[in-house]
């Protein structure tokens, strides 16, 4: 929870959580500082290092060493990008909390755009973005993904990013879940339908490369399914019965053939084949079923979304063991 001596509220809560974009910080503060200057808010930058490149968080405690509106917050292992966002939005004090990402392809000037197009009634709005500047096939997959998450989802905002300002009572209800594994976007489609987009110029990334593996994509892609949808136990139970309707049909067929004379010695090749093909079925079955029981255990070990080692401030560094 926040320090006992949280300073009054801010406008605006900028939460930035920081695996491999340090050197980008720098210049991220500045273009934030004029543009909250520009439009005379009050606010505050929340860095959350989720412990991926060796030199964020020296990068993270010279901005906040020097910046009194900076605050620097160090995990003790790397929790994943949403719980490290979730951190930093328990720590924030803004009326509105935004979330962007440390590589500047989230442009901090149009923070004040998406801040323009919220309100009470309209508590989420989402950086849209036109036209993405990853590789062609990221962006295939990118789209594959939202087309697929839409289907499992059906309340989920199709345009959904990781750029969003949120209203504060409506982002603090995101550290009621303590999910071990969160993901931001399908939990606040369960609190929120009433979600706006605004059209966002997607940057450039200008320094290292993206932290998103394939690997790791894929990871993220399986813990929301399991996670936020029964989608995969469905899968599983149309795929159980049409293997038994398959079984079924092509062993009537085989019992026609017998009687009728058009198979004298059934070969072995086929009946392995239909063996084989029904394990391997009921292999995967098992293990989607698996993996909703690894996630029930999770729950019900009630793990803490993720731990700070350290906090830091331009006033002081607190050591930190607890969220």
């Amino acid at each position: 929870m926040p320090h006992p001596s949280t300073p009054p509220a801010v406008d605006v809560s900028v939460v930035v959580p920081v695996f491999g974009g340090s050197d980008a910080l720098a210049e991220l503060h500045q273009r934030l500082a004029a543009s909250m200057a520009e439009a005379g808010l009050s606010w505050e930058l929340i860095l959350v290092d989720d412990r991926g490149r060796a030199q964020s968080w020296p990068a993270i405690r010279a901005l906040a060493n020097t910046r009194p509106e900076v605050t620097g917050l160090r995990l003790s292992r790397n929790f994943g990008q949403h719980a490290a966002t979730i951190c930093g939005i328990e720590h924030a004090r803004g009326r509105w909390i935004v979330t962007m990402d440390d590589d500047l392809e989230h442009p901090p000037e149009a923070i004040t755009s998406m801040l323009a197009a919220g309100n009470e009634e309209t508590p989420l709005v989402y950086g849209l973005f036109p036209r993405r500047t990853h590789s062609g096939v990221r962006n295939l997959s990118s789209e594959l993904m939202r087309w697929t998450l839409k289907r499992a989802f059906p309340d989920l905002n199709e345009h959904y990013s990781s750029f969003r300002a949120i209203h504060a009572p409506l982002a603090r209800q995101l550290t009621g879940f303590r999910l071990a594994r969160p993901y931001i976007d399908g939990m606040l489609s369960w609190m929120t339908s009433s979600a706006q987009t605004v059209e966002v110029t997607h940057g450039e990334r200008q320094h290292g490369e993206s932290a998103y593996t394939w690997r790791k994509l894929i990871s993220h892609a399986v813990n929301i399914f399991v996670t936020f949808s029964h989608l995969p136990l469905r899968i599983a139970s149309y795929g159980g019965a049409a293997l038994a309707i398959l079984n079924f049909l092509y062993m009537t067929y085989i019992v026609w053939a017998y009687f009728t004379s058009r198979i004298i010695n059934p070969g072995y090749t086929s009946l392995m084949s239909v063996i084989l093909f029904a394990c391997g079925v009921q292999l995967l079955i098992l293990g989607v079923l698996g993996e909703y029981v690894a996630r029930l255990m999770g729950a019900a070990y009630r793990k803490p979304v993720y731990l700070i080692e350290i906090q830091t401030t331009s006033a002081s560094d607190q050591v930190r063991n607890n969220p």
